[in-house]
């Protein structure tokens, strides 16, 4: 198990004998010396931006020098030294050396990498050292990659922040993680091979493979092989599960499965297999969802297990809040050396939305750390997200070195980001932490806003926050950067607020007013949802969350769930019978169809779910209404399970026994491999004119996922929510 290594002798002291003070007059008489030149201007650019003088370089070391030299002793180091006169800066290899130049700049010259957009520097008269300064560290991570697209789009900004560029750094590009789609496409064996697949419930899907059917091995083996061919610079390839938990269950599979004690014991056979074929490459596979459990059986030398926390609550530490993962960490850990982690630090169903889980990323680096993860993968949105340049920058630190204070580094962070105004973003990342931490709640990667509000995102707790981020743009001059910056970071709690007006449940957020008798739009929230789409478009915020549903779908969507709000419903607040069952979403309260609050884009927000089975609901309006139209929507979230219904048929009746048929209406976007992942679709009909007392509506279900998606044959979902009756 690699440790932490940071041996740092560091006296600072105001007495002039413990610290050597270099002004511009003594660091002229230095030079530097190193066999880099890219190093050594990289130095230079930096003396000159904080102390206005660059260094000559140099082949010779003088008395008084910046040396910059590799050092091959150790494996994976940085050091810096000063004896007397003489600066030395070292490393075992080039990239380390950039490392260390890095961490004197940062230590010395105050100099902070925060964003690709903006570097903080400061103007110097002098560098003040220790004397006998003698710095040492081996950062416990060597594989450091923050999913965030501000290190992949700038390779020098990602280096200065020591992590990698991208986000599988050695892999086979098309072949990062689960693969086994790849190696065997459905479309070309599963008609004439269905035994190459899972077997479910007697019937083979083409969900995962057959890990005990030897002509799948060898197949595997095969696309391997071509694959490191192809691609020969590099030496990873992912042999790894697809993502469904549909595992095969023959008879051959079950019996190594049970024999293991875990799922993955028939994958780690399996890839062993074929690690024993290229014994100079890395295997990589996921422990993940199924397979997380460590089985009896150690994976060989050359397979990197990559260990997946998805599952776990994001408001406590992994370790008291996610202990079964802690367990199996730990039980990997003592199968290998070879770990890589794939950790999660953002909402992937709504980028924006508020995202308290700030107590959790350092504890949770540390557990990992010390479990023999030196590799580790932290996925945060990649696109822009709540206080995105925060979080990447903190992330990257925290993998450099993970006993780096928490507090201090958002405090840093926040008062040179955002300038005067950084004091009250730290007060709301402190409040809102500690108001979740109040709860019980369960922060999930795939939740919603609106689960929120009745704790951490109350509307009392949303006027506070929203209060900070106001106390912040006051404080920095209006045409600053500062400005800019603190603006863009407050479209998250614009993003809340605009949820919770959806909801139309607060008096404070109220959605609807009524002036002179007639229904208008609250206008705070128009103002609000203009000032939402004005600042993420000047911004580049482009995507909502990670099934490719952008800002401008969020935004119109709004717009026309504004249209049907301000409609005179005749079904409003009217009693709705549901011949049918609903499941777990809503409280599975049929008075959601009427209610007022319109579904957001996810299936937490306000959403009516059937699972397997269609929606029929009777609609009571308590008395004879001339009815003109009728309209429902429902919400698709493929990779969900969540399809639009078939057709939606609408029916009336006086008596609640005897119905008549005004139409079905069919789905206009028939789902396919191609189909937008997550959309909202509105089912409407108009009449000749008709008077009922009672309106039903059945939605079809598709019943089933079709045999392409990744939960083939599982029951399907439709999502519905407020019927609209003119």
């Amino acid at each position: 198990m690699r440790k932490l290594f940071l041996f740092i002798l560091f006296v600072f002291n105001s007495c002039d004998q413990n610290t050597i003070t270099l002004d511009k007059e003594i660091l002229s008489n230095y030079n530097i010396v190193s066999k880099h030149k890219d190093i050594s201007d990289t130095l230079n650019i930096y003396l000159n931006k904080t102390l206005g003088t660059k260094l000559s370089l140099s082949d010779q070391i003088q008395s008084k020098s910046i040396v910059i030299e590799e050092n091959k002793k150790n494996k994976d180091f940085i050091s810096i030294k000063l004896t007397d006169s003489l600066i030395t800066i070292s490393a075992d290899d080039k990239e380390n050396l950039f490392y260390a130049t890095y961490d004197f700049i940062e230590k010395f010259l105050n100099v902070r990498w925060l964003s690709s957009d903006y570097t903080h520097y400061e103007n110097l008269n002098s560098i003040k050292i220790p004397k006998d300064f003698s710095y040492y560290y081996e950062p416990p991570v060597l594989t450091r990659t923050v999913h965030s697209k501000l290190f992949y789009e700038n390779s020098n900004f990602a280096n200065k922040l020591r992590v990698t560029d991208e986000a599988f750094p050695r892999y086979v590009p098309t072949a990062r993680v689960h693969t086994f789609h790849l190696f065997l496409p459905y479309d070309k064996f599963y008609d004439k091979n269905p035994e190459f697949y899972a077997l479910r419930n007697g019937k083979r899907l083409p969900t995962q493979l057959c890990l005990s059917n030897e002509t799948v091995l060898n197949i595997v083996k095969d696309s391997v092989r071509s694959f490191f061919d192809r691609f020969p610079s590099s030496d990873v390839i992912s042999v790894s599960q697809d993502d469904n938990t549909q595992y095969c269950q023959c008879n051959k599979c079950s019996k190594i499965d049970k024999s293991e004690g875990s799922p993955a014991g028939s994958m780690i056979h399996f890839v062993n297999n074929i690690a024993k074929d290229f014994d100079d490459k890395t295997i990589s596979t996921l422990a993940y969802q199924y397979t997380r459990t460590p089985p009896k059986i150690k994976p060989l030398e050359n397979v990197l297990i990559t260990l997946c926390s998805i599952e776990c609550d994001r408001n406590l530490p992994i370790e008291n809040g996610c202990k079964d993962f802690a367990s199996d960490l730990d039980g990997w850990s003592k199968l290998t050396d070879n770990i890589r982690i794939w950790d999660y630090t953002t909402q992937f169903t709504n980028f924006l939305a508020p995202f308290p889980n700030w107590g959790t990323l350092k504890p949770n680096v540390n557990l990992f750390v010390n479990n023999n993860a030196n590799w580790i993968f932290e996925q945060h949105s990649n696109n822009n997200s709540e206080l995105f340049e925060l979080r990447s920058y903190v992330m990257a630190k925290l993998l450099w070195n993970p006993n780096l204070n928490f507090n201090l580094l958002i405090k840093e962070f926040n008062d040179k980001y955002y300038g005067s105004g950084g004091k009250y973003i730290t007060e709301y990342i402190n409040t809102i932490q500690s108001e979740i931490e109040k709860t019980s709640f369960f922060l999930f990667l795939y939740g919603d806003p609106s689960q929120g509000f009745d704790s951490f995102l109350s509307p009392d707790n949303l006027i506070k926050y929203d209060k900070m981020f106001i106390n912040a743009l006051k404080a920095v001059d209006y045409n600053s950067g500062f400005y800019k910056r603190i603006l863009r970071s407050k479209t998250s709690i614009d993003y809340a607020i605009l949820e919770l007006y959806r909801k139309n449940f607060s008096e404070l957020y109220k959605l609807t007013n009524y002036e002179n008798g007639k229904k208008s739009i609250n206008s705070e929230l128009i103002e609000r949802l203009k000032v939402f789409d004005q600042v993420t478009s000047e911004n580049d915020i482009t995507y909502m969350n990670e099934m490719g549903f952008t800002v401008n779908d969020y935004v119109s969507n709004y717009q026309k769930a504004l249209v049907l709000a301000i409609k005179e419903n005749k079904a409003s607040g009217k009693r709705v019978t549901l011949i049918t069952k609903p499941k777990k979403y809503a409280n599975e309260d049929p008075q959601v169809l009427t209610d007022g609050a319109l579904g957001g884009n996810s299936f937490y927000s306000n959403w009516l779910g059937f699972e397997g089975n269609d929606l029929n609901a009777i609609i009571d309006l308590n008395e004879n209404k001339f009815i003109n139209s009728l309209s429902i929507n429902f919400l698709q979230v493929t990779n969900h399970i969540v399809f639009f219904p078939l057709q939606v048929e609408f029916l009336y009746s006086e008596n609640s026994s005897e119905w008549k048929t005004l139409g079905t209406i069919k789905n206009r976007f028939k789902l396919n491999p191609k189909s937008k992942v997550n959309d909202i679709q509105t089912f409407s009909i108009d009449t000749d004119g008709i008077n009922a007392r009672y309106v039903k509506v059945i939605a079809k279900n598709l019943s089933k996922a079709p045999i392409w998606h990744h939960g083939a044959d599982l029951p399907s979902w439709i999502f519905a929510d407020e019927l609209i009756i003119e």
